[in-house]
């Protein structure tokens, strides 16, 4: 339906109390409700542009062939600039009949409690620094409530204003980028950048089998596991579609690479990644920093969150009070074997209504779960069962394998476990939230194989259809982009950024030690 009535702000409000899918995209308001079961990204990423003008979001997730056939559920444009609404998944409410509409905040009035430095190693300390003084005034919720603040005005302190002028000239400027982009060719794949890379993956899988035969198992281990760890770069890019922009080309891609030649689904990696790129570093929404009992890079973590993703609680329990003051000592370890965690959550999806209710699970969902029985015959049974003599061989085998792709979850995690976790609300644009949740790894461009185009993440959060070989060359446009427009663009050495990390994890762990006082305080005092 092409609808051009002009629909007020009070209109689509009600809509959405009634239920209604509303997205904005530039001047046209789009009823996705019957576009959601078709949506080969999920739900999720829908239900989280819910009242919000998702421009951006849809010009760089989306080819212009889907751009055009989006038009058919537009119900009517608007005639202003738009301000964004919370979406329900994110809390926001839509009462019917209520056509009262909440001040504003703009974001220069609101007071800065804490004194922070624009250096970002004592941005990590100073929440830590500021709550130490008063700690022992708060009970647990205002405790979580008062760090979770202190982060959010180091934010506010740092970045651009969140007032609609200033968000919406970010917006403006990154669709200029977006142009110039493609007007570069950027965003379009050679097909020969592949050429280097399957002369490495045929040299590495060769040298697996070579010390396979003259038994050299551990040896043959590590070669299997660099194997592993450089050809599921491919995966990500048939991923995100930044191989061919073909959704089933790419998508057999995928699969052949993830499921049957390194066991994991690509399903399962779309459904949470989709959700990740839109809602980065979100405690309650983004599924990539759910880690809880292991790990925890925000105190939000400290209260229980349900996720959104999950559809259930991450408990703040025993466990978690044993492991996440350890976390920065158990970091390194725990990457080693992350890749077991990652055969678990592939097969919960694929077992999952989750992938059963995709529009393409028709044929993805069974091709995924031949190719991964395939992947379990050939590694599990014919070459850990019937090839290696020895359970200590076989043990060795298996956990040096997995143990050589840790650069690899190190690489992943070192984006994004060091940067702001904080929400600042539905105000803020596209462009300056991606950015400020994520970061780059410096390194030379003859390193690039190592890192496979995930050192980046920022360039590719803000263009994550680009293909990975044309990251190094969009990074120049990024950094004028982030200059002009006065957001810090972070990048980090991969030594510096580890240590960022690190400086995380430590400082969640220090601001539990926090709460533990707070509590045995407050205890005595009963």
């Amino acid at each position: 339906m092409c609808d051009a009535r002009v629909l007020n702000r009070a209109h689509i409000k009600g809509l959405i109390a009634q239920g209604q899918l509303i997205v904005i995209s530039g001047k046209q308001v789009l009823c996705l409700d019957k576009w959601i079961e078709r949506h080969p990204g999920g739900r999720l990423p829908i239900l989280h542009m819910v009242g919000k003008d998702a421009t951006d979001q849809i010009l760089v997730y989306h080819s212009p062939e889907v751009l055009k056939q989006m038009r058919a559920y537009r119900i009517g444009v608007i005639d202003s600039p738009w301000i964004n609404f919370e979406p329900p998944i994110s809390g926001g409410t839509f009462n019917l009949g209520d056509q009262q509409e909440k001040d504003q905040v703009d974001s220069k009035n609101i007071a800065i409690e804490c004194q922070v430095s624009s250096r970002w190693f004592e941005d990590l300390s100073s929440v830590s620094d500021t709550l130490k003084l008063s700690s022992s005034k708060y009970s647990a919720a205002k405790f979580i409530d008062h760090a979770t603040q202190l982060a959010v005005d180091v934010d506010l302190n740092e970045y651009p204003s969140l007032d609609a002028e200033t968000q919406r000239n970010i917006s403006i400027n990154f669709r200029k980028l977006y142009q110039k982009v493609r007007q570069s060719g950027l965003d379009k794949c050679h097909i020969s950048n592949y050429g280097m890379e399957v002369v490495r993956y045929i040299t590495l899988f060769s040298l697996f089998i070579l010390a396979l035969r003259y038994e050299w198992y551990i040896v043959s281990a590590v070669f299997l596991g660099l194997f592993w760890h450089q050809i599921m770069f491919v995966a990500h890019d048939a991923g995100h579609l930044a191989i061919t922009h073909n959704f089933n080309i790419d998508m057999m891609i995928g699969i052949f690479v993830a499921d049957f030649c390194c066991g994991l689904s690509i399903g399962w990696w779309k459904s949470s990644h989709n959700v990740h790129h839109l809602v980065p570093n979100h405690p309650e929404h983004d599924p990539d920093i759910q880690n809880v009992p292991l790990f925890a890079t925000s105190s939000s973590f400290f209260s229980s969150l349900c996720s959104t993703y999950y559809g259930s609680i991450f408990p703040w329990d025993a466990a978690a009070d044993l492991f996440i003051p350890l976390q920065k000592y158990t970091y390194y370890p725990i990457m080693c074997v992350a890749r077991f965690n990652l055969y678990f959550l592939s097969w919960c999806y694929l077992i999952s209504d989750k992938a059963a209710r995709l529009p393409c699970s028709t044929w993805t969902r069974p091709f995924e779960i031949a190719c991964m029985a395939c992947y379990w015959y050939l590694f599990g049974y014919c070459l850990v069962w019937s090839t290696i003599p020895s359970w200590p061989l076989r043990v060795a085998f298996v956990l040096v394998s997995h143990i050589a792709t840790m650069p690899l979850h190190v690489q992943i995690t070192l984006s994004h476990w060091g940067m702001s976790t904080t929400d600042l609300g539905a105000s803020e644009s596209f462009a300056q939230k991606q950015l400020r949740t994520t970061m780059d790894v410096d390194c030379p461009a003859w390193l690039d194989f190592i890192h496979g185009g995930l050192q980046f993440q920022a360039v590719h959060h803000l263009f994550p259809r680009m293909p990975r070989h044309n990251l190094r060359g969009a990074q120049k446009l990024v950094r004028e982009f982030c200059k002009e427009i006065g957001i810090r663009y972070t990048i980090f050495g991969f030594v510096d950024g580890n240590e960022v990390v690190l400086g995380r994890l430590g400082e969640i762990s220090k601001q539990l030690d926090m709460l533990t006082e707070c509590q045995m305080h407050l205890a005595a005092q009963l």
